[in-house]
């Protein structure tokens, strides 16, 4: 087994030990019968382990993910990613009605993961899907940040900044398979039953900063009822009856996979902070990582200016500049995969880069690809490629440098 092998195995093993089917326990469950509802990329495989463990107690399932499979306990119902869509809004009014009608007596856990923002949304009226999904490109493109996004996001939904704690009185559990870089609670499927510290205000400033505040009419007349009081704010204050408890992250995959490099019998670390950086200036953070240090290990989720109309995504276009700043000196292996299996708009994980790959191809080739934005169809045509499908997991990113010692 090679470098680029081990570095696949690692990768691997590092997200079989974030699924739900080794994360979630009895005890995370409660004891009486419940309601189970669930929402984003983990849904499936997370409702398939309560029912592996909790079968006779589930009284009714609804679950919203971005595929379909069929589950004995749970109706799944198949959403769209990353845009919202009609049927993001018909999963939110399904949710709505099914939190509403539970009684204070009702018991429920709702299985949440990262994906969930987009796969259920309801816009406050008369905001229109279709503007909604215009403000989003629009601050993207704008260069906002994901916490002023999510702050503009949760102002105008119905479901998202604790919307959906206020449907119940209802004792509740939240699983949460984090795909934020330090598990914020507030951040994670924009937070659906956890409250929010940002305000309407905040959002009026947002939009004012990124030259959007007089582009939608509609957004602004929300916005200014927010802050005359005459429309209900996110929620403020956790609520008693609901208790959130992170299952998973990407932590737990960093420590998975340094434990496989130690079995393979690597010195490796876990760099403490994640790589959350463009990802031009990724590429030579990991290089120069790389070339000081012997195997490391980081969680990242890097940001990619998209230029070209090629298919890739953040890990792909990371390990291919990587590869372009790579010298015929450096000896190691670079791996950037997406836990969730797809990375942009490909249908890859992610990719493993060496220097025989530059050598056999040259610089020249690969900035034609990366002025494109073209990483899949170059690891797809050259090798390094990393494909897994659907994990049924989602914890953000995982880099993983290996060097021989």
């Amino acid at each position: 087994m090679d470098l680029k092998d081990r570095a696949k195995s690692i990768f691997f093993y590092a997200i079989n030990c974030v699924k739900p089917k080794n994360v979630i326990q009895k005890e995370h469950l409660f004891k009486e019968p419940f309601y189970l509802f669930g929402s984003g990329k983990a849904s499936i495989e997370s409702a398939k382990r309560v029912e592996e463990i909790a079968f006779d107690n589930i009284l009714e399932g609804f679950v919203v993910c971005n595929y379909k499979e069929d589950l004995k306990r749970c109706e799944v119902f198949k959403s769209d990613h990353p845009i919202p869509t009609k049927n993001s809004i018909k999963a939110a009014e399904i949710l709505i009605k099914r939190l509403s009608s539970l009684k204070k007596s009702d018991r429920f856990i709702y299985l949440l993961s990262g994906g969930s923002s987009a796969l259920v949304e309801k816009p406050i009226p008369p905001i229109a899907l279709g503007e909604f999904q215009y403000l989003t490109k629009l601050l993207l493109l704008r260069g906002a940040s994901i916490w002023e996004i999510n702050t503009v996001r949760k102002h105008l939904s119905l479901v998202k900044g604790g919307r959906f704690a206020k449907l119940t009185d209802a004792k509740g559990k939240v699983l949460v398979i984090s795909d934020v870089l330090g598990d914020s609670l507030e951040a994670i499927g924009s937070a659906p039953f956890y409250f929010d510290k940002s305000t309407f205000l905040d959002v009026r400033d947002i939009l004012k900063k990124y030259k959007i505040w007089d582009e939608i009419k509609s957004i602004k007349e929300v916005v200014l009822k927010g802050i005359k009081g005459e429309l209900e704010e996110t929620l403020k204050n956790e609520k008693e009856n609901i208790e959130h408890i992170i299952v998973a992250n990407n932590k737990k995959a960093l420590a998975a996979a340094f434990k496989k490099c130690k079995k393979f019998g690597f010195d490796a670390k876990i760099l403490q902070k994640p790589l959350t950086m463009d990802v031009k200036k990724a590429a030579k953070f990991v290089v120069d990582l790389a070339r000081e240090n012997k195997s490391v290990i980081f969680g990242s989720e890097c940001t990619v200016e998209v230029k070209g109309d090629g298919k890739g995504g953040r890990n792909q276009e990371l390990a291919l500049r990587v590869l372009k700043l790579m010298r015929k000196e450096d000896r190691f292996v670079f791996l950037s995969g997406g836990s969730d299996g797809i990375d942009g708009n490909s249908d890859a994980a992610g990719a493993v880069v060496d220097y025989s790959l530059k050598e056999r191809v040259g610089e020249e080739i690969i900035d034609k690809y990366l002025e494109n934005n073209d990483s899949n169809s170059f690891f797809k045509r050259f090798g390094g490629v990393i494909e897994t499908s659907f994990t049924g997991t989602n914890v953000a990113d995982i880099g993983i440098i290996l060097k021989e010692d």
